[in-house]
């Protein structure tokens, strides 16, 4: 194998630390979510509060809205079939960090404390769990994108990419329950991998 020239390796040289200021605040989203998060009255604020953050939570919308085709596969419906959506926005030091929404099959959440107004108390959860049903499992997707102008405006990050999470959890009956669509700012999130559950390997 021919050997670089000095030439060719200094152009392949790490390349040096941004320019441009740190993010404003950077906040962490464990993967996967520890269960003393996932059980608690808000996820994002427990994380925050971890993390030493002063944080803040506003519900934008709660009814019924068509399905896209990542949460209609996910819930097992037809695109464009209506879906239950509960929408938030968060805040971390004043900073808007995260849209989440909530979705439901409407088979699962109508006429419950899932479609209901305002946050559901004293968990989604155990809101979930009244109902009957029984956690199975979960997914978790990550997907790097860039931002819709919708989200863009929301989290005042024009020109940049959001990390979009899905997570899926289906019952013991292999209903799919809860599929929870949470959409970072790039800039202002870290995602902490945790190890992998048995045997591992470097």
């Amino acid at each position: 194998m021919k050997k670089a020239g000095a030439g060719e390796l200094s152009d392949h040289k790490a390349p040096t630390g941004p320019v441009e200021p740190r993010p404003r605040v950077l906040v962490e989203r464990a993967l996967p979510t520890p269960l003393t998060v996932r059980g608690s009255k808000s996820l994002y604020m427990t994380e925050a509060e971890r993390q030493g953050l002063t944080s803040a939570r506003k519900m934008l919308f709660v009814g019924q809205e068509p399905a896209n085709e990542h949460v209609a596969t996910a819930l097992r419906v037809e695109p464009g079939n209506a879906v239950i959506a509960r929408r938030k926005m968060f805040w971390a030091n004043d900073v808007p960090v995260r849209i989440a929404t909530s979705y439901f099959r409407v088979d699962v959440g109508e006429n419950t404390r899932l479609d209901g107004e305002g946050f559901v108390l004293p968990t989604l959860q155990a809101a979930i769990e009244d109902l009957g049903h029984t956690f199975s499992h979960a997914t978790e997707t990550l997907t790097a994108r860039p931002a819709t102008p919708y989200e863009a405006d929301l989290l005042d990050v024009a020109g940049e990419w959001v990390v979009e999470i899905l997570r899926v959890s289906i019952s013991t009956d292999d209903m799919p329950i809860h599929a929870l669509e949470t959409i970072c700012a790039a800039s202002s999130h870290a995602f902490p991998i945790g190890e992998a559950v048995g045997s591992d390997q470097f």
